[in-house]
């Protein structure tokens, strides 16, 4: 048992009010300087939508995670042990500008130089790459609220699950809908960009798990942007070195959340330390589609089990990231209350960024033009919701609908129990049915609701507040050190000092 502690991420989506404001402060805190003016490390996108950049999905297009035969090992999708070569000087699997935007400012002098007249001057943009005017035609949150339907909500990869008249239904205007999904670096426990690397350059830190690039090493090969299936990684133009979230570990380091977190109006986020056994990272992964929720669930340890502490101090983990992962709100909404799911995990890099799936799709249906009373339809929601369960499936559970309806049932009898509590339209008898039905009981129905609706900032972000230094000097076995520069668990390149 290799036990690795990784710092893991829960986005609840009923909570996002897709205001944005992670996104700018994430941007005025790294991003706000010439070659990074595309980068967006941060970003919300409408869902259905193309997101950011467009149609990043695609994997037939864009080659990135991993990809597996049913037997033998993961192969990157993006290039083998042949091609890599070649790719380095032409990788037709890299994004461009087109599926970016082409960075661009205006010209501010010709509203304070335009002469005296009967027009408004106005301001041209122009390209911050060429100086030359342009013309706007996307950007990162171009299809934010369905603005740019039906050319980028009509595209979303994942409909393509649904059938045609699903997909006429969802289109209908009084039966549209839509929710946000805000995405950073899922910084996975099987990265594809870190075995992508040619030059090393991307790692794990072997305390948290936060995936970093140096940038000392970094030789803007972009082998990384075209590995990634998130496209999370971009390559900065003015430097020509590769960028991307680094999750804001100086701040994590001194007890802090990050800035996007720190800055959330809704509270969607959380933050805590998850126990995994780095042995089964690979097998974990060569599972079917269907299976690889519950697979990645197995990789899991649970902080609580003597056995695993004791294996986890004998691997250098110190007292204070293990009383971490014991109150971590991770393991909570994972694996105690397996409400959070992983963003299509079918790239098979075991991502660490989780997300509840939103509900309010499928409590707000309608009925003859009106809208049913919840209390009336108690789980028929997920039959008649606005928004097919394939969809959501497709996003967060490789397809696997059982997964998706006991998720959104658990979080139904949520709000049917707490209705029952404050409005007593139910009798006791049914809420104990709706209770059984989601497989949950009332004291865990309690527990999520706290944690959802009444988390303090403590319960939320749950991370030791050490120096980098004094963490790898408290945790430090000189017997069963990996290495402090990183590590990978993938077969092609095993641990690294």
């Amino acid at each position: 048992m290799d036990v690795r502690a990784q710092v893991a991420v829960i986005f609840h989506l009923d909570k996002c009010i897709g205001c944005h404001t992670c996104s700018v402060a994430c941007k005025n805190v790294w991003t706000d300087r010439p070659g990074a003016e595309y980068m967006w490390w941060n970003n919300v996108e409408t869902k259905p939508g193309t997101g950011y950049p467009t149609r990043w999905e695609q994997q037939d297009k864009f080659n990135g995670g991993w990809k597996w035969n049913g037997h033998g090992p993961l192969d990157l999708r993006c290039q083998s042990k042949a091609d890599a070569l070649l790719k380095l000087f032409y990788n037709p699997n890299q994004p461009n500008l087109d599926d970016y935007y082409e960075p661009f400012t205006y010209k501010y002098e010709d509203l304070f130089n335009a002469p005296p007249g009967d027009d408004q001057p106005t301001a041209v943009p122009i390209s911050q790459i060429t100086g030359e005017p342009i013309e706007i035609k996307s950007g990162p949150n171009w299809d934010d609220d369905l603005s740019g339907s039906p050319l980028y909500a009509e595209n979303d990869l994942n409909l393509d699950a649904l059938t045609e008249e699903e997909r006429a239904q969802l289109f209908e205007i009084e039966r549209m809908t839509m929710f946000y999904l805000p995405r950073i670096c899922n910084h996975c426990a099987n990265p594809s960009c870190v075995a992508a690397c040619p030059s090393g350059a991307i790692y794990k830190r072997g305390e948290d798990g936060i995936v970093l690039i140096n940038q000392e090493k970094c030789r803007g090969w972009r082998a990384c942007v075209a590995a990634c299936p998130y496209k999370k990684i971009y390559y900065n133009w003015k430097t020509g070195k590769s960028e991307k979230c680094i999750l804001c570990f100086p701040r994590l380091e001194t007890g802090q959340p990050p800035a996007c977190f720190h800055s959330c109006v809704g509270r969607i986020r959380y933050l805590g330390v998850m126990l995994f056994d780095a042995d089964r990272v690979p097998a974990a992964m060569k599972v079917s589609d269907r299976a690889l929720v519950e697979s990645q669930r197995a990789a899991f340890l649970d902080p609580n089990d003597p056995q695993v502490m004791a294996a986890a101090r004998e691997n250098g983990l110190n007292e204070v990231f293990l009383e971490a992962a014991q109150k971590s709100p991770a393991w909570k909404y994972i694996m105690e209350w397996k409400l959070a799911l992983p963003l299509h995990i079918e790239y098979r890099t075991m991502p660490m960024l989780f997300y509840v799936p939103p509900l309010l799709p499928i409590m707000g249906h309608s009925e003859n033009g009106t809208y049913e009373h919840p209390s009336k339809t108690f789980f028929s929601g997920l039959e008649k919701s606005r928004l097919p369960m394939k969809y959501l499936a497709s996003l967060f559970s490789a397809g696997n609908q059982e997964i998706i309806d006991g998720v959104l049932k658990k979080l139904m009898a949520v709000r049917y129990y707490k209705r029952w509590q404050n409005v007593r339209d139910l009798v006791e008898s049914e809420v104990q049915k709706i209770l059984r039905d989601a497989r949950t009981t009332a004291d865990e129905a309690e527990a999520i609701y706290r944690m959802t609706a009444l988390p303090t900032q403590f319960q939320r972000y749950v991370l030791p507040p050490l120096q980098r230094e004094e963490a790898i000097q408290n945790s430090c076995n000189p017997e069963t050190c990996k290495g402090c520069s990183g590590f990978s668990m993938t077969p092609s390149l095993g641990p690294r000092a």
